[in-house]
């Protein structure tokens, strides 16, 4: 069941748009401008190598992976897969509860793990 897209659509920007417009009241123009200065935040931190952590929702790292011998699955050829970094996303316990129709009374957010900054191979 991983990797499965458990809802029937999926939330685009221009749905969290509307949604902003909806629940604070600003113009949509407004709406607009300040779900475009989060995701332009977001993107800045990141691309500076530093972490976000959202309370309640989680943490997103940028990962450096060094460079490693893989294989093509159709001809099963050894291939070098270069160095990169990625983004990976670790939901809080909360919002793993809350997925889950957990209670959360009691659930602490500070879930901090050291091992984020850990390279992946």
């Amino acid at each position: 069941m991983t990797g499965q897209n458990l809802g029937k659509s999926t939330m685009t920007k221009a749905d969290i748009v509307e949604k902003v417009y909806e629940k604070i009241g600003f113009s949509k123009k407004e709406s607009s401008e300040l779900v475009e200065l989060v995701f332009d935040t977001m993107k800045n931190v990141l691309e500076a190598g530093e972490k976000i952590k959202i309370s309640g929702f989680g943490n997103f790292v940028v990962r450096q992976k060094k460079e490693r011998i893989g294989r093509n699955p159709q001809t099963g050829s050894q291939i070098t897969i270069s160095a990169r970094k990625v983004l990976t996303f670790r939901p809080s316990q909360v919002l793993k509860a809350i997925l889950n129709g957990e209670d959360i009374t009691g659930l602490s957010d500070d879930d901090d793990d050291d091992d984020d900054d850990r390279d992946e191979e």
